[in-house]
């Protein structure tokens, strides 16, 4: 199967897989498919906002943000990668902070476009 080629990489696997399922390959469109359906785009998209806000890299630094999207994340894919980055945010923040960052967690709600 085409994603067991791309274990933790989903953007990367986005990238390359989208061109090909456009042009009509249906193993293509499955395994694409099955990664939306999963959230996979989306948890890489939250992975990578989380980052920016732990590092504060064109955002300022905050890591109430930084480990409410990253939780997200590791809600989505299940996998213990971004569990694990939550962890080493978590480290670096206050009982509050934490208490603060998954409220909002479990507070947000995606919004359509």
């Amino acid at each position: 199967m085409i994603l067991n080629e791309f274990p933790q990489d989903y953007a990367t696997a986005m990238r390359l897989l989208r061109p090909l399922a456009e042009a009509g390959l249906a193993d293509v469109q499955y395994n694409l498919g099955i990664m939306y359906a999963k959230g996979q785009d989306v948890a890489s998209a939250q992975t990578m906002l989380g980052h920016m806000y732990d590092v504060g890299h064109g955002v300022p630094q905050d890591y109430v943000q930084a480990h409410k999207w990253i939780n997200l994340a590791a809600a989505v894919t299940g996998t213990t990668i971004n569990a694990e980055y939550r962890d080493i945010i978590a480290a670096k923040m206050t009982p509050a902070q934490i208490a603060e960052a998954q409220k909002l967690a479990r507070e947000w709600k995606p919004t359509k476009p």
